[in-house]
């Protein structure tokens, strides 16, 4: 196959919310002329992304940390990540508190009440019980209040970790995780200054990739990973694109090792491979 007569690729991503639109529309105009070009289909969940991948219906995923790591079971590791984010090399979830709480660390929350994030977010959920159980904490020293609301997008909106906060201001819990975005969202919005506090920061670890099988032509594999690393923050319209889609500065090649975390805790969790 060659590169005049590659046909374009089909990404599948989440609809999570309305900007997702605008940001999926400047991408494919970006990649119009490209070695291969791009077109793009939403879906509502990432079960119904990850199905249409292994059935083929699609090329490429653009996928969240749980959504590679349920891909990678499912296919026998017969799937591959193509790039990532900036910001996805260095996710964290934090625990936070009110102002004046006075935690100290993870285990000062024996015998308190923990609120979580939907069960499917890695951030706010997966991971955060996996590093309390690395901290020595055992199930059942602390009341986890968990808040599954926006299932099926792993987290993508931020509802259930707004909800945590919301349960920790209205005294139905002593502390929440969320994602290190959230956060900073909440820092630049201004919306609650000096009520929280961050008593705890996880180890690094990756959040989205591109993903897609093993079996994608390797030609355009690397047509599309070349032209995507190629967005330049310097252009106006192409910064416009980045920075909706959360970048800091550009795409990256992924690092398989930031998700080793996140698979030990969906062996140690018991969760399903499938949706």
């Amino acid at each position: 196959m060659t590169e005049a007569t590659m046909q374009p690729v089909l990404v599948g991503a989440v609809a999570y919310t309305p900007n997702v639109v605008p940001i999926w529309e400047g991408i494919r105009d970006y990649f119009r002329g490209a070695p291969v070009e791009l077109d793009f289909v939403l879906f509502s969940n990432y079960g119904r992304q990850v199905d249409a991948l292994l059935a083929g219906m699609i090329d490429i995923a653009w996928n969240t940390n749980l959504a590679w790591v349920r891909s990678v079971l499912q296919t026998g590791g017969k799937v591959q990540a193509l790039a990532m984010r900036d910001t996805d090399l260095d996710f964290r979830t934090l625990l936070v508190s009110r102002a004046g709480a006075r935690f100290a660390g993870p285990t000062d929350l024996r015998g308190r009440r923990l609120a979580l994030g939907s069960r499917d977010s890695a951030q706010a959920a997966i991971l955060p019980v996996h590093y309390l159980r690395r901290e020595g904490i055992a199930d059942g020293e602390i009341d986890l209040v968990r808040i599954d609301s926006d299932l099926g997008k792993h987290g993508d909106t931020g509802r259930s970790e707004l909800d945590a906060i919301r349960a920790v201001l209205d005294d139905r819990a002593d502390a929440a995780a969320i994602g290190a975005n959230t956060w900073d969202a909440i820092g630049k919005e201004e919306l609650m200054p000096g009520a929280l506090e961050v008593f705890w920061t996880s180890p690094d670890y990756c959040h989205c990739n591109f993903t897609a099988l093993d079996s994608l032509a390797p030609e355009r594999a690397r047509a599309f990973v070349d032209h995507l690393l190629a967005m330049d923050h310097n252009d106006p319209d192409q910064r416009r694109i980045l920075e909706l889609e959360g970048l800091r500065r550009h795409w990256v090649k992924p690092d398989l090792d930031g998700y080793t975390d996140l698979f030990a805790a969906v062996a140690d969790q018991r969760i399903s491979a499938r949706w």
